[in-house]
């Protein structure tokens, strides 16, 4: 290649490097593909059924986190990276509850009893894998059987003759097995194990571990350690441990199934070691394990503070997946025309000596506002198909029942009333001196502080029906925001589901 001149100008026969530019993209692209490619062959295994000993009080995964539990978001952030097959392994006593839960993805093919150990709940997982229908190729996934509390395994196989190896030692005899891909990934898959106690994982981390898995047969995302490390003897500092070569393991951790199995031969999973993490497990039994970057923010929860951590990332990375911190707004709009009859049933009172509202209902257009705000504000539909005018829904239902289904509805999706604004347009009877009651009884109904609703009136001015006094229509706005934000954080009671 010709040189430049000592002026700097290039001479005129000087050849142009190649844009690097156009490369740098293909190869992102084609990294991309392989990722998205490797995120269709890869099936995963939540392991739910621990004790939470450590939470000091209720399930760590009941845990409401801005509108969800911890357990609905590990799911819902697994099957949402696009894992197509997902077993989740609960205790017995909670395998129908999360089976026949309305919230559960479709790529959940089944829900499984675990063990008394990880490892014991991380093969009945592997083994509903085995068992569980396969997806259609460009078909959504099946829909998951009903569970059995006994697809966990129940019963320990006979030890095998000899002392087994200390947990963690590698064994002594036999090749140590390789940790290539297997030939054929339809027929050994890659299989992902996480925590479900990791509510804040990232689609990105998921398909990076997957990749890792595809490209070297077992990898878990790793942390290094930031803080120096002492090791103890008795209440006295021992030593400093050198943390060069030192990490901390997260989940998911993959490998292939085939691999994955091979291990449960060595080391079945009712033996007696014990593995704390599927990376242990391999690695007793030499299978190399590639490392790749965990993400800070993919914390377990294993203490009360953590929760709070959780929620500060979760308003301040966006890219995690979870109701926005800011909440929704909801507009609902209500009439009835006067009818036969009274009492008027108007803001959760029941106003003596005023006509009634036609309806199928009590016909409350204030508190139908507000239910049709809050649906809409959740993205819940409306009023009207949830209790539809006809014999699935009581003639003459109390409107105070409709709003309060409604609120239960809001908070088993997540979501919780923070301010409702009413605006009732009547010319006849007079609102004034009842309004601030109607107020009352609204945040009643919905479960929140009475400042949080404000009711208001207008006579209709003359104009319109409302103004001749022949109907009455309500208009309302409603904020809602995520169950766990804002001032009622402290009071949420992890019933959010």
């Amino acid at each position: 290649m010709s040189q430049s001149t000592g002026g700097g100008e290039p001479r005129a026969d000087a050849v142009a490097l190649p844009d690097a530019a156009p490369r740098a993209e293909a190869d992102a692209s084609q990294a991309d593909a392989s990722r998205a490619e490797a995120i269709t062959r890869t099936e995963a295994v939540i392991v739910a059924a621990g004790s939470s000993l450590r939470m000091g009080g209720p399930d760590k995964l009941d845990a409401i986190l801005a509108g969800k539990s911890v357990l609905r978001r590990s799911i819902e952030a697994i099957a949402g990276a696009g894992v197509r097959r997902i077993v989740v392994v609960t205790n017995a006593a909670r395998v129908t509850e999360l089976a026949t839960a309305e919230w559960m993805p479709e790529a959940v093919i089944a829900v499984v009893a675990g063990g008394g150990r990880r490892q014991e709940s991380v093969a009945a997982g592997l083994a509903a894998l085995a068992t569980g229908p396969a997806p259609t190729a460009g078909a959504a996934p099946t829909a998951r059987p009903a569970p059995t509390a006994g697809a966990a395994p129940t019963a320990r196989p006979a030890p095998t003759a000899g002392a087994a190896p200390t947990a963690g030692a590698a064994p002594t005899a036999g090749p140590a097995p390789t940790a290539g891909p297997a030939p054929t990934a339809a027929l050994d898959p890659i299989v992902l194990v996480h925590d479900a106690a990791r509510p804040l994982v990232t689609a990105a981390l998921v398909a990076a571990v997957a990749q890792a898995v595809a490209d070297h047969g077992a990898a878990i995302p790793v942390l290094p350690v930031a803080e120096t490390l002492k090791r103890l003897a008795g209440d006295l500092i021992a030593s400093t441990v050198d943390r060069t070569d030192v990490v901390t393991a997260q989940t998911p951790q993959g490998a292939r199934r085939s691999l994955f199995e091979r291990a449960y031969e060595q080391y079945p999973p009712f033996g007696p070691e014990t593995w704390t993490d599927e990376a242990a497990l391999l690695e007793a039994c030499r299978i190399p394990v590639h490392a790749v970057a965990g993400e800070a923010t993919n914390l377990k929860v294993t203490v009360p503070a953590d929760l709070a951590r959780a929620r500060a990332i979760l308003e301040s990375h966006p890219d995690i997946p979870g109701p926005s911190g800011l909440g929704r707004v909801g507009l609902g709009m209500d009439s009835h025309s006067f009818g036969p009859g009274e009492p008027l049933a108007l803001g959760g009172l029941q106003i003596d000596g005023a006509p009634r509202l036609v309806g199928h209902s009590n016909g409350d257009v204030a508190l139908h506002a507000v239910a049709d705000a809050l649906l809409g504000a959740a993205g819940l539909g409306d009023l009207g198909r949830l209790f539809p005018a006809d014999s699935s829904t009581p003639h003459g239902i109390d409107s105070r029942v409709l709003l309060s289904t409604v609120a239960q509805r809001l908070r088993s999706a997540g979501w919780r009333p923070s301010n409702v604004d009413v605006t009732i347009v009547a010319a006849r009877p007079k609102l004034a001196a009842l309004l601030p009651r109607m107020a009352v009884e609204i945040a009643a109904v919905l479960g929140v502080e009475p400042d949080a609703v404000n009711v208001k009136a207008s006579s209709g001015n003359l104009s319109g029906p409302e103004g001749a006094g022949r109907s009455i229509s309500a208009n309302a706005i409603a904020w809602i925001v995520p169950i766990g934000s804002g001032r009622a954080a402290a009071d949420d009671d992890g019933r959010g589901e």
